[in-house]
């Protein structure tokens, strides 16, 4: 079954505003110097405690980072790379590298110094840029292609460059992120899905789409909860800034933190990702009523499912602001939903917002690194695997087959979930291809029974794979992470108890052969900051005979 997306609404067709703004931080620059583009919040001092920097003091720093990276020989095309937590600077180098023209890789805080190597070593950038907290893990690396500086010596590099009388150039233009998938289910891939070189301010229909529906303008006060690393908060970051809004940025993400950080600074938008929405929901009943959030209009989540009991907890206590949107890193296409629209679509992720939706059935035998052949589609409520017609196109860099096998015959392109279309051309998501598990010839999509699971109130996180089992070729396996009181009181015969009750619960809201067979406790599991879990990591030690 294949849907078009929505034609565009008469609000949209007749709002010509943002189009004749230029959709650029340095334009800004010029028309507010004096309003702040973003402010850093830091979780270890005190609320009022902040970093400012408005547009005219963003516009310099960006400006000077461009004619920095000129001097040392970049031009569009070229990459840089960056290795840091969330700070001030992350921002203006990014920026600087965008009106440079060049490819921008940010690294994820999380990687260690192997897979750190092997992104640098993939993404053939000409520079890298590390704070000094991470600057330990690549001091042994063997890194010659490129320079490398802390972001202290690109500060002191920058005060020898003489701010320039004219905030634009005529050789600006715009550059392109080049990111890499999270690596949850193997090496990271690098991901190209625009060219340098466009003029100043363009960018692409779907960030249009984008900045229409989540109605971001420069009225815009956004809270940025994530890492910037991870390409939602860098891409909703961008958007603000483009649009003239501010921003504001956590350095780390913290519940209680995050509803005082909407009162203080009257926030209009925010995004998050579930993990976060249960961290709220857990807190004492005081402390969610202990802030005034009425400025609050959108909040945006996205990165991973999110269980239908979690939104709609969020829902009734934050009223009709929580908006959903589906996409990869890839950007070859994506979802939207409204929550009049989740609602009367509970468990969607809404409809797409530029091309068509394809749900195609799935082989019992996949050709690795072909294209696919193209079948009927799958007619509404079953299953299958979800391509894109019609979007943006991308490529995995230096992976010509990997980048083969995410097609169909047809161009036709899928990031291996799977899910299935309402009649109304919603799309529902079950799980990723990678992550499923077949037991006794029976597909088992785990997300379904992690959502089981979290619902139990001993269940702070969890994840489900499958393992080895000689009869049914799979079975279910849990990973559990318990709450803090739990994990406080229960130990040794406590926990053989507890594992036995939480798959006697689960009996009672799944089918049995959709139930964990066995439970292994964990005091935290491996979740990137964006949600999603390293699955192969755990199930690895059960691989190994």
């Amino acid at each position: 079954m294949s849907h078009p997306s929505p034609s565009t609404t008469p609000r949209m067709a007749e709002s010509h505003n943002r189009a004749e703004l230029l959709l650029h931080p340095l334009h800004w620059a010029e028309i507010q110097p004096d309003k702040p583009a973003f402010i850093m919040s830091y979780s270890a001092l005190a609320l009022e405690a902040t970093q400012v920097i408005n547009y005219a003091e963003f516009g310099q720093r960006i400006c000077k980072g461009a004619s920095l990276l000129a001097n040392l020989g970049l031009k569009p095309g070229s990459g840089l790379a960056l290795l840091s937590e969330n700070n001030p600077d992350f921002l203006t180098v990014y920026w600087a590298a965008q009106v440079s023209g060049l490819f921008f890789t940010p690294i994820s805080t999380q990687y260690q110094s192997s897979e750190i190597e092997y992104l640098l070593n993939d993404c053939d950038a000409s520079i890298l840029i590390v704070s000094a907290i991470q600057f330990e893990k690549i001091a042994h690396l063997d890194l010659p292609q490129q320079h490398i500086f802390t972001l202290e010596q690109w500060l002191s590099a920058l005060l020898y460059i003489e701010p320039d009388s004219s905030i634009r150039h005529e050789h600006y233009c715009e550059g392109a992120d080049m990111l890499y998938s999270s690596g949850s289910t193997g090496s990271p891939k690098g991901i190209r899905n625009t060219q340098p070189g466009a003029p100043l301010g363009t960018v692409s229909q779907i960030t249009h789409r984008r900045l229409e529906l989540h109605d971001i303008s420069q009225t815009t006060v956004y809270l940025s909860t994530a890492p910037l690393y991870h390409s939602a908060p860098l891409r909703y970051n961008q958007m603000v800034l483009r649009s003239g809004g501010t921003s504001i940025i956590m350095d780390k993400f913290d519940a209680p933190r995050s509803l005082a950080l909407i009162e203080k600074y009257a926030i209009t938008h925010s995004q998050w990702v579930p993990t976060m929405f249960i961290r709220l929901l857990k807190l004492p009943r005081h402390i969610r009523q202990a802030h005034t959030l009425t400025s609050h209009r959108f909040a945006i989540h996205a990165a991973a499912p999110c269980p239908k009991e979690v939104k709609q907890q969020m829902l009734d206590w934050w009223g009709p602001i929580i908006y959903e949107y589906y996409g990869g890193t890839e950007g070859n296409g994506q979802t939207s939903i409204s929550p009049a629209e989740w609602m009367a679509h509970p468990g969607s992720v809404g409809r797409l917002l530029t091309g068509i939706i394809h749900i195609q059935p799935m082989q019992e035998e996949e050709t690795p690194d072909t294209a696919r052949p193209e079948f009927a589609d799958l007619p509404s409520g079953q299953s299958g695997l979800v391509y894109f017609e019609g979007g943006p196109e991308f490529a995995y860099y230096k992976n010509p087959l990997k980048t083969q096998a995410s097609r169909t015959v047809s161009g036709w392109s899928t990031l291996g979930d799977i899910g299935y279309l309402d009649a109304d051309g919603y799309l529902y998501l079950t799980d990723r291809k990678s992550f499923m598990i077949i037991s006794g010839g029976v597909n088992i999509y785990p997300v379904e029974v992690e959502n089981t699971l979290l619902s139990h109130p001993a269940v702070t996180d969890t994840a489900v794979f499958g393992i080895p089992n000689a009869e049914f070729g799979e079975e279910v396996k849990a990973a559990v992470q318990l709450n803090d009181k739990m994990l406080q009181s229960t130990s040794g015969q406590a926990l053989i108890d507890l594992e036995a009750e939480l798959i006697a619960y689960c009996k009672t809201k799944i089918a049995h052969l959709k139930c964990p067979r066995s439970i292994d406790f964990h005091l935290e599991l491996p979740r990137h900051q964006t949600g999603k879990i390293y699955k192969h990591g755990l199930r690895e030690k059960y691989l190994k005979t």
